[in-house]
């Protein structure tokens, strides 16, 4: 299985893979309501609702959403190990500043790169004006403690945390990958720019297939870890977590971005209205017969999060 790979359009097909127009209108379109999108596309936003939920996220250090507060950036960050500053209605890990170490007022990226305050004032700046923002519209500057690396994924990653993406459909956490990041990715976890998109299966939360620039792979291209071997740690708690984002957002059709904290176990990271595609390509088969199965359940909607985990662990696994 850790070998497969679409290599036709007939072979998409017959796969069940599932094409942007038929997300777009079948999923998105018609379980999303699109006056619930500012709860998923505002990471700050987010953030509130998780918390009511009772959802786990990343410690919140503080808020900056006025220029004139962006000479104080330094009393957010004061005595923290590192940090994360993000754009709240950023996408696609644009506008994203991960400062892993601080030494004698030095900020250091996950590279090894030197930050200067000037910088990240300026980064902060930016991320006001909009320019990572969807639309470029005005945007505010969330800062947040740093997720400290769970010791279980040496060596699968490469300067970067990585996060567990988990399609979640009217509550049901049908398919996942993992995001690994690399030197060609510059430490985020994002497959656009490099990362490796690695399978996961449901049952297990073992690898089943890896994929680096929609190629297949068996290691990972900067440490030459077998990525094979990658199983993610505490997954029956992952999965419930992404599970009940559906109550907590109302969004029918959702990715939802976790990551793995050494200390305080998997949390949520952000939302995902429009989740993008490649989860399908990482895991070697299509999502649309997952999406189907459940669309004809009559009674999903009176099944808890426990018994929607079981019904995917029972019919999805690899």
């Amino acid at each position: 299985m850790f070998s497969k790979f679409f290599s036709s359009p007939s072979s998409l097909k017959k796969q069940g893979v599932m094409g942007m127009n038929q997300r777009n209108s079948s999923y998105i379109g018609r379980y999303n309501p699109r006056k619930l999108y500012p709860l998923v596309d505002n990471k700050l936003k987010t953030k509130i609702i998780a918390k009511k939920a009772n959802v786990t996220t990343p410690a919140l250090l503080g808020v900056i959403s006025m220029q004139v507060e962006v000479e104080h950036v330094e009393n957010y960050i004061y005595n923290t190990p590192g940090f994360v500053i993000k754009p709240a209605k950023g996408s696609g890990g644009k506008g994203i500043l991960v400062i892993t170490k601080i030494e004698n007022n030095r900020y250091y990226k996950p590279n090894g790169n030197e930050v200067s305050i000037s910088d990240i004032k300026r980064h902060v700046t930016d991320i006001l004006a909009g320019l990572f923002s969807l639309g470029g519209s005005a945007d505010v500057a969330v800062v947040e403690g740093l997720i400290q690396f769970d010791n279980a994924f040496d060596g699968f990653s490469f300067e970067g945390v990585p996060d567990v993406r988990v399609i979640v459909f009217k509550g049901f956490p049908v398919m996942a990958m993992m995001r690994l990041s690399t030197a060609a990715s510059d430490g985020k976890a994002n497959l656009h720019q490099g990362a490796v998109g690695v399978g996961i299966d449901i049952t297990t939360g073992k690898a089943i297939n890896a994929v680096q620039f929609d190629k297949p792979i068996k290691h990972h291209p900067d440490t030459n870890k077998e990525l094979a071997l990658l199983q993610v740690p505490k997954w029956e708690r992952l999965l419930y977590l992404a599970s009940s984002c559906y109550e907590m957002s109302g969004m029918g059709y959702l990715g939802t971005d976790m990551v793995l904290d050494r200390d305080l176990g998997p949390m949520l990271l952000e939302l995902n209205a429009r989740p993008g595609l490649a989860i399908q390509i990482a895991n070697g088969q299509g999502i649309l017969p997952r999406l189907q199965l459940i669309e004809r359940l009559s009674h999903s909607h009176e099944m808890s999060v426990e018994e929607r985990i079981s019904f995917c662990k029972k019919h999805f696994y690899s």
